[in-house]
């Protein structure tokens, strides 16, 4: 069931009413039965998946606390990482593997011919995954006790706003809130709204239309100039942000609505002044989840910078891979974890060139010199993601650096390829402006609350995500005196968002798409 579908915008309503006529008691049969419905709409069958990795991961769980010595418990958690991620491996890798060994092994001369199996992607099942290892990797460390009602486990797993395409949860957030009595709560049904209406217009609105420009280029990108294909790479970084940051906001927003905090999952990533504070601000579940439980325990940032480079690149190469199958999501993280590396290994030589020359960074145009480099640096690795194959991104890169021109014909042959209009480029200037304003209402608004994973101090890793959501500890002195400020900027938004939605009904019916990461 996907948010952007009428089908949703009459479930959720139901499951809210609900929930809420119902006693506390009842509630989390409600909404298991919600979120088990949610996900069987995509496909019947594949919910016997969720329920075996939701089986493997309780029982584990309430044995490890039982276990008499530790090499029991190592014994549950391996059990429990070989099944869950077995499960994740042949369904989504399988394939991917089988053909890189026969292509292997023809190197050889031994001409095997190519095999696969018609095996069908279970929607979500990378973000479940990852959600009871965390609970299983957690009770291991003793950091939580297991759950013993095998009921709010499984909501736990596949509570429906989260489900599909996160944000992965952590068990010490997502469960206690399960188990609370939430009361109809008109700031939490204002907010919830407030935050699925960003989403909503994000990819709706904004992803969407964006996507039909980046769409024509790639279509046939071999006949595209070298500025297209550019131009084409700068959108998808705003189309893949604004479709996954909506989805992210629209979970949040559900589950707002319902009383229960969900974990921020994007903090305006193109505001970021280093790669490093870019890769913090995007997908921060995800990021803060390998940093938790692969990063740290590979060792960081403590054994020195040889080492750092090695965990770094294996986290990213590892990253890469958890978003599909394919070796130009393994190209896009070495890319990413190679300038995380060489950032990491500047940084003290930076400062001190800064002190040395008296270099002050606070100052507005480097902040915006900075920002600029950040997105050129993301821009290849939005077309390492958009691309279908390694000859594809082969493709592009020769587009990109063959002789382009400066002349009429060029620039028209340019906006061709895209497909774009004088208009559409207006348009798409004011849907920025329009970006630059409604992330208030999601993120700066007063009540905005997310959860956030405690960071160590003591590890200064290049995962970590120090920033605290605004509004999540209350408004601060300088929080308080920009109040009118912010309720000016709110009211335009809600305006933008208002007629943002209303443009979604009448384009609803054949510009609307498929959430990009439900196929992760």
């Amino acid at each position: 069931m996907s948010f952007n579908s009428l089908q949703f915008l009459i479930f959720l309503p139901i499951v809210i009413v609900v929930y809420f006529l119902l006693p506390h008691k009842f509630r989390w049969l409600w909404l298991l039965a919600a979120s088990y419905y949610a996900y069987m709409s995509w496909n019947v069958w594949l919910v016997f998946l969720i329920l075996g990795t939701t089986a493997v991961s309780y029982v584990a769980g309430l044995l490890m606390p039982r276990a008499k010595s530790k090499g029991v418990r190592r014994l549950l958690l391996v059990i429990t990482l070989v099944v869950c991620l077995g499960i994740l491996v042949f369904f989504k890798y399988f394939n991917f593997l089988l053909a890189n060994v026969i292509n292997f092994l023809n190197l050889f001369a031994l001409e095997l011919d190519p095999v696969m199996l018609d095996i069908i992607l279970p929607v979500g099942i990378s973000f479940y995954t990852f959600q009871t290892l965390s609970y299983v990797i957690d009770v291991y460390r003793d950091k939580i006790e297991p759950e013993k009602h095998f009921g709010y486990f499984a909501l736990y797993v596949s509570y429906f706003p989260q489900l599909v395409a996160g944000p992965i949860e952590r068990p010490e957030n997502l469960l206690p809130q399960l188990r609370e009595k939430h009361m109809p709560n008109e700031d939490d049904l204002s907010v919830g709204f407030r935050i699925m209406a960003v989403g909503f217009f994000r990819k709706c609105v904004v992803a969407d239309f964006i996507g039909t420009f980046v769409n024509s280029v790639f279509s046939d990108v071999s006949s595209a100039s070298g500025l297209a294909v550019l131009v084409a790479g700068a959108l998808f970084c705003i189309q893949l942000y604004c479709d996954f940051a909506g989805y992210s906001e629209i979970a949040i927003g559900a589950a707002r609505m319902m009383g229960i905090k969900l974990m921020k999952n994007f903090d305006r990533p193109f505001s970021a002044t280093s790669i490093r504070d870019l890769m913090s601000r995007w997908h921060i579940s995800l990021t803060t989840w390998f940093r938790d439980y692969l990063y740290i325990p590979l060792g960081g940032s403590r054994k020195g910078k040889a080492r750092r480079v090695l965990n770094t690149l294996i986290v990213y190469f590892l990253c890469g891979l958890w978003h599909g199958a394919n070796w130009t999501y393994v190209i896009w993280g070495l890319y990413v974890g190679v300038f995380v590396s060489i950032e990491n290994l500047l940084r003290k030589p930076y400062r001190a060139f800064c002190e040395k020359h008296n270099i002050d960074n606070s100052k507005g145009w480097i902040i915006v010199l900075r920002r600029i480099l950040v997105f050129l640096f993301f821009v290849p690795a939005a077309l390492f993601f958009r691309a279908r194959s390694v000859a594809e991104i082969g493709t592009i890169f020769a587009c990109i650096f063959t002789a382009g021109g400066f002349g009429t014909e060029y620039f028209a042959a340019t906006l061709s390829a895209l497909s774009m209009t004088a208009l559409d480029i207006l348009v798409i200037g004011a849907i920025l402006v329009c970006l630059a304003l409604i992330w208030r209402m999601s993120e700066e608004s007063p009540g905005t609350e997310f959860y956030e994973p405690i960071v160590s101090e003591s590890e200064p890793l290049s995962l970590e995500t120090k920033r605290l959501a605004p509004g999540s500890l209350g408004l601060t002195d300088k929080a308080e005196s920009r109040r009118s400020y912010v309720a000016r900027v709110t009211a335009v938004a809600y305006a933008v968002c208002a007629i943002a939605l209303g443009w979604l009904i009448l384009i609803a019916g054949d510009a609307t798409s498929a959430f990009v990461y439900f196929q992760f």
